[in-house]
């Protein structure tokens, strides 16, 4: 009989969850309003951006549209150098650090526009683009208390004329509190007058950071004539634009907000109904308890395992007393270089052709390795194809470098 029982609670488990299944579908088949704020370009449910995406090709028929989960600077359809380009990121958190910023802010700066619409923005960008904004972190608060029926405007100029634009959907009612006057131009405001939409200057192309990413759901842009704020806040992109970027590597590094809320729908159809919520916890802890009585009974003991070797440094050792004995140090460099750029080109995925100030700043970023100790070490390589011979010293200290290197990588 014991050999049974496994197969009784896992039937009964898969029961339970099958069960919760189809009634957490209750919702779908009844038609109750779907609360859920994804912002993601293939959801058709309210608060998904469906709509805002499939439109880019209207509005800019001569561009292409790409979507990335890259982090800037890393786009395999769009270049960082060209002009023409636009960057387009709708999400609940713009959670940029400053390495980011210096990519976006260099990408603007080529001719390129940057439209974001979050309603957090980090404190780098904050500090970057000169202005504070007033979102906090809403990590514990659910969707049922953020506010309803959303008000916000477009000013004149650079508009025609101030246009309103109202829907009965929620709003994060995010705001700046500060703005650089000097450097920062006010678009949009939200229904207190406060600025919410803001343009500044980067060189030869544009920054947009919006604060009411809602605005740009499905639900808002197919209330009434919305889609014309959508129009008009997107016509400030140079119409010019051959390629487009929709950004989600925001919408998908913030903090697990999607799953939490998936997560509630689940608890809440748990909790709906204690019979079902008393048959699936009954056979959770069965099956746990199962498991451990198991456990406790044929447990053997397992034996401890040697840490593991660093291949790549004992390497590094045996070919260094190889070409050490011939005395050809210049050689034996080469041969340790040529090794150190065929490790980085394998783990970290770099280009080793040039061995610029971006490949060293690229490498300290990946590694986490000091600037000083990258940038001796590739300077160092450098300096092999100039210099007639190497020295016991020389050989000995790059020697050193490169197994610091290996062993704190």
């Amino acid at each position: 009989m014991k050999k049974y029982i496994p197969y009784i609670l896992g039937i009964l488990l898969f029961t339970a969850i099958a069960i919760l299944i189809f009634t957490g579908d209750d919702k779908k088949r009844t038609g109750k309003f779907d609360e859920r704020i994804t912002l993601r370009k293939i959801d058709k449910i309210p608060y998904g951006t469906y709509a805002a995406f499939h439109n880019l090709k209207y509005l800019f028929p001569e561009a292409t549209i790409y979507s990335s989960r890259l982090e800037p600077g890393y786009w395999d359809s769009i270049s960082n150098y060209e002009p023409g380009q636009a960057f387009i990121a709708v999400t609940d958190r713009f959670g940029a650090d400053e390495y980011e910023m210096n990519r976006l802010i260099s990408f603007a700066e080529n001719g390129n526009d940057v439209f974001i619409s979050a309603r957090y923005i980090s404190s780098v960008a904050d500090e970057k683009l000169g202005c504070s904004s007033s979102a906090f972190d809403f990590t514990y608060i659910g969707i049922e208390d953020l506010k309803e029926n959303m008000q916000i405007s477009l000013t004149s100029p650079p508009f025609v004329k101030k246009s309103v634009y109202v829907y009965p959907g929620k709003s994060y009612s995010s705001y700046f509190t500060s703005t650089d006057t000097s450097t920062t131009y006010i678009l949009g405001q939200d229904e207190k007058g406060r600025a919410n939409f803001i343009h500044l200057r980067a060189g030869k192309g544009n920054f947009y950071i919006h604060l009411e990413p809602l605005a740009f759901s499905n639900y808002f842009i197919l209330h009434k004539n919305n889609i014309d704020y959508y129009e008009k806040v997107l016509s400030l992109i140079n119409p010019a634009t051959k390629k487009i970027i929709w950004d989600e590597y925001y919408l998908y590094k913030r903090q697990g907000n999607e799953g939490s809320e998936k997560n509630r729908d689940w608890m809440t159809v748990l909790f709906r109904y204690p019979a079902l919520k008393a048959a699936l916890l009954t056979a959770i802890f069965s099956l746990l308890i199962y498991v451990f009585l198991e456990m406790r009974r044929k447990q053997r003991y397992i034996p401890e395992l040697a840490k593991t070797r660093n291949d790549s440094l004992e390497f590094v050792k045996t070919i260094g007393r190889l070409y050490y004995d011939k005395g050809d140090h210049k050689n034996l460099c080469k041969k340790m270089s040529a090794y150190f750029l065929e490790h980085i080109r394998t783990k970290y995925k770099l280009a080793t052709g040039n061995l610029n100030e971006d490949f060293i700043e690229n490498l300290k970023f990946k590694t986490g390795r000091p600037e000083a100790e990258v940038r001796s070490i590739v300077s160092f390589i450098k300096q092999l194809n100039v210099v007639p011979a190497v020295t016991q010293k020389e050989l000995m200290s790059f020697y050193k470098q490169l197994e610091s290197f290996y062993k704190n990588e």
